[in-house]
């Protein structure tokens, strides 16, 4: 961390909720730029859709460290089984939950993109955001407009700030919310 770079403020929870499409995933990538960029550690992961011929056939998951793997696909046999997509929890797990238990030192801020019935029919990965969403880390997810017992419980939360991420704010969002976890002006 740059000396002259205030550390986050300890315990910031947020949630960014939106329908999908609303462009969580280009935000959280765009924060997580911002947040570099002002010297600030970063550590968690995005989701993609892969497309194929103009139509979605599934999604992959990205560290912010760059390693990659899917996370479900319309070929894949599940269990799980989300809408038409099985889910890959084994590549999932191997990837991410190294990705949230880095270093305290190496990480100030965990990006997760995002709290979605994918990503939270593991488990493990809900035991890991339980331990996020208890330590001083600040913590950005992105998490779905719809209800589950899981969201739903962080939702209502007097420690978490649930944002609403629209087409017409999510420009502004990463520039703000930068600046709000760095305690100065980013761009």
């Amino acid at each position: 961390m740059v000396p002259d770079v205030p550390a986050p403020a300890v315990g910031h929870k947020l949630l960014l909720e939106g329908r999908p499409g609303v462009g969580k995933t280009t935000l959280a990538l765009r924060l997580a730029i911002l947040l570099r960029q002002a010297g600030v550690a970063v550590c968690g992961f995005v989701s993609e859709e892969i497309r194929e011929h103009g139509g979605r056939v599934g999604f992959s998951v990205e560290t912010l460290g760059g390693q990659r793997a899917l996370l479900a696909h319309v070929n894949f046999p599940g269990p799980p089984q989300v809408g038409r997509y099985g889910v890959d929890l084994v590549a999932f797990e191997r990837l991410v939950l190294p990705a949230l238990q880095a270093d305290p030192g190496a990480c100030r801020v965990a990006i997760v993109d995002e709290l979605g019935r994918m990503e939270l029919a593991s488990q493990p990965f809900r035991d890991a955001m339980g331990q996020l969403f208890g330590s001083d880390l600040a913590v950005v997810a992105t998490v779905h407009a719809f209800a589950h017992p899981f969201t739903d419980a962080l939702k209502a939360r007097p420690d978490v700030e649930t944002i609403a991420v629209t087409a017409d704010s999510r420009d502004r969002l990463p520039g703000l919310l930068a600046a709000r976890l760095t305690g100065r002006q980013v761009r």
